[in-house]
Order: structure tokens, then C-alpha cells, then sequence
């Protein structure tokens, strides 16, 4: 095939073809190919996939994530005002063009390619894909810092966020990590996870390599379950889990399962990365107060003690993860707008919201749970 840039068919595309480098597992075209052959993300769903990238002697050189979004579901970053503020203008901001992993809120690499040039062509091809179809934005969710780098080179917006992660400071064991935070919060932790044994809860982990269909047919069931108290449908289907599972070797998917008197109750979805363990779901059958703590959180921090793993990035918001050893941690989604007007009210509306959010995160070293010698990063 060619080497220019063209539209890429995921359902097409073997893991072997992918030539760029992979750090962590919704990077993975496997994680992308489950999400969408399982009807998770499709055009009903909202997610229409207008991938671009380019291969060349059957090499998936470079690759853009790119779908035409027709609502702003599973995406994490809330851009309602923007739309209604267009909408009452007589124009659609809908659909949009969204390069992001969806449903997955996690920092990564979003313009794929071995080079900067690579990339940067990419980036120009999704601009012109933008002005040919007349649609009004494209909108990056979530990426890191390389990514970043090259799109603040670019006209895009950058827009500030938050989120809470972990760090792993050679911590030996849980007691050792609870020795950053005041007495008070040392005493707190213990009582919530006090209170778990105290309701005869205990946690089995299974790894990828021992995760079976049973294990995905009773966790969906608590997932499921969750979404359902809230009166909602979930956003993954079953089918995608399984086929997550025949993807375990690659994508390390690793669940803890909460039992209570050796009935299972409730259980978290993490995935294990090259630096990263990434918490991404979790459901419960029965409400038990600190559960969620306990089943999302602490045994997330003992995982990645035990196994020296640097980071456990839990997911998105969440102010209550600083009392239990949550660092906040400065993020970033850039924004594209075809036309001037829009482009130049949102412009405004994003450097107001960097000195709220820049203000927000210096509160949060000030007010922290932590003792007086423990300095946090953000």
C-alpha cells in the first residue's frame, strides 16, 4: 500500500502491524478493536470511527484515533456550555470530530507515529478532514506530555483540568506509605479499612493470566448493577469484556474481588501499564460503607507496593482521593474551532478557567492530609 495518510479500518488492522511504541494498555489497537467490535463504541452509541493513519509495506506506521461524535457521553470533559452556546446561535456543534480512548479517562499518547513529522501530519490531516466535512471542532482528550508538547505548538486551545494520582515513593508496605500523613488521617485509614474486616470482607486478586469468562460474567454483573442504582444503562456492553479476555496476556487487565463471608459483593477493574496501574471500573451488589475505599483504592496501593509499580492513576475527580494519598495533578484537553468567532469566546473562556484551576491546585498543597516533612508533586 501507499504511504500517504488514509482512512484506517480498525477490524483490519493485527497487533503485529503496529509499529509504534505502546506504554500503556488503551493504547493498544486491541483495547480500541474491543471497544468497538463489542458495540461499546459505535455509531449508535455516539462514536462513528474515522481513524487516519498510514501504513506502508503492511506496517501500521502512524495512527490517529479520531471519531465523529454526535454527543458528548463517555468522554469526561464537559463541553455542554460550548454547545448550547453555539446551538443558540443558529449553528450545530454537533457532530464533532474527538480524538480520545473512549470511555477511558486516561493520560496517553493520542497522535501516534514513530517521528515528530509523523505526527504533526496527523495533525494537519485531521485539520483538513475538519474543513472538508464543514464540521465546527476536533477536540484531544487526555494526552500526555509528548502529545501535548506538539499540540501547544499547534492552533489548538488548551484547556486545564485536574485529576488525583498516587505515587510510589519505595514504599515497603502499606504502613510505610501511611506514614506521610498527620496522625489523624494515619487513624482514619485504619478505621476504614477496620471497618471492611470488622464486616468478615476479604479480597482475592486475580491477575490476568488467571482471569476467566466466569470472572468478567460476575464482575459485569456488579458493574452493571452500579449503573442500573443510578438509573443508568452502562456504557460497556459484556461482550466487551470478553473479548478484553482473550486480549489478558496483552492488555493485563487485573480484578479484585470483595467477599463477604465468601459471597461475592462487589469488585474493581484496574489495568496494569508499563509505570501505571489504571483503575477504571467498579460495581457492588450491596452498599457497605468505606467498600468502595477500600475494594478501589487500598488494595490498588498495596498492588502497586507489593509489585513496585510507580504510578495508580484511579480515574478522573474525586476530591476525597487526597485524604487517602492522592496527589492532584495538573491535565490538559486541546480544542480545535473551525471558525474565528467561536474559537476566540472559547479561547477567553478556557484562560479564565487556567487561573480557577492553577488557584484550585495551589489550595490543594496547602491543604493536604499530609504531614509536615512530605512534599507533593504536581
Amino acid at each position: 500500500m501507499g504511504s500517504k495518510i488514509e482512512n484506517i479500518n480498525l477490524r483490519k488492522i493485527k497487533e503485529s502491524q503496529v509499529s509504534f511504541p505502546k506504554d500503556n494498555p488503551f493504547e493498544n489497537i486491541k483495547y480500541l478493536q474491543a471497544l468497538e467490535e463489542s458495540n461499546s463504541a459505535s455509531t449508535e452509541s455516539g462514536w462513528q470511527a474515522s481513524h487516519l493513519g498510514k501504513i506502508n509495506n503492511g506496517k501500521l506506521l502512524s495512527f490517529l484515533p479520531l471519531y465523529k461524535k454526535f454527543n458528548s457521553y463517555g468522554e469526561f470533559i464537559f463541553d455542554y456550555q460550548w454547545a448550547n452556546a453555539l446551538a443558540g446561535s443558529g449553528r450545530n456543534y454537533y457532530p464533532k470530530l474527538l480524538t480520545a480512548i473512549p470511555f477511558t479517562p486516561c493520560e496517553g499518547e493520542r497522535v501516534f507515529g514513530i517521528t515528530r513529522e509523523e505526527k504533526i501530519e496527523l495533525i494537519n490531516s485531521g485539520i483538513e478532514k475538519l474543513k472538508k466535512e464543514s464540521i465546527e471542532s476536533w477536540h484531544i482528550l487526555f494526552p500526555n506530555e509528548d502529545s501535548r508538547e506538539i499540540l501547544q505548538q499547534e492552533k489548538f486551545i488548551e484547556r486545564y483540568n485536574y485529576r488525583f494520582t498516587w505515587n510510589n515513593k519505595g514504599f515497603s508496605d502499606f504502613n510505610d506509605f501511611l506514614s506521610i500523613f498527620t496522625s489523624r488521617q494515619r487513624a482514619t485509614i485504619k478505621k476504614e479499612r477496620k471497618s471492611i474486616k470488622k464486616n468478615n470482607i476479604s479480597f482475592v486478586q486475580r491477575n490476568f493470566d488467571q482471569i476467566t469468562l466466569k470472572d468478567w460474567d460476575l464482575f459485569y454483573s456488579f458493574y452493571q448493577q452500579t449503573y442500573h442504582d443510578r438509573g443508568q444503562n452502562p456504557y460497556l456492553t459484556k461482550d466487551f469484556f470478553y473479548k478484553i479476555n482473550s486480549a489478558n496476556q496483552i492488555l493485563k487487565p487485573i480484578i479484585f474481588f470483595a467477599y463477604e463471608d465468601k459471597k461475592p459483593i462487589a469488585a474493581s477493574l484496574c489495568f496494569r501499564g508499563n509505570h501505571t496501574l489504571y483503575g477504571r471500573h467498579w460495581g457492588a451488589v450491596k452498599k457497605v460503607k468505606n467498600l468502595h475505599f477500600e475494594c478501589c483504592y487500598y488494595q490498588g496501593i498495596e498492588y502497586c507496593i507489593k509489585n513496585k509499580i510507580r504510578y495508580f492513576d484511579p480515574g478522573v475527580q474525586g476530591e476525597h482521593k487526597i485524604r487517602r494519598g492522592f496527589e492532584p495533578k495538573l491535565t490538559s484537553s486541546f480544542h480545535y474551532f473551525l471558525k474565528e468567532d467561536f474559537e476566540k469566546a472559547v479561547r477567553n473562556y478556557c484562560d479564565a478557567e487556567k487561573v480557577q484551576i492553577k488557584n484550585y491546585l495551589e489550595v490543594c498543597k496547602t491543604y493536604t492530609p499530609f504531614n509536615k516533612d512530605y512534599k507533593i508533586n504536581s
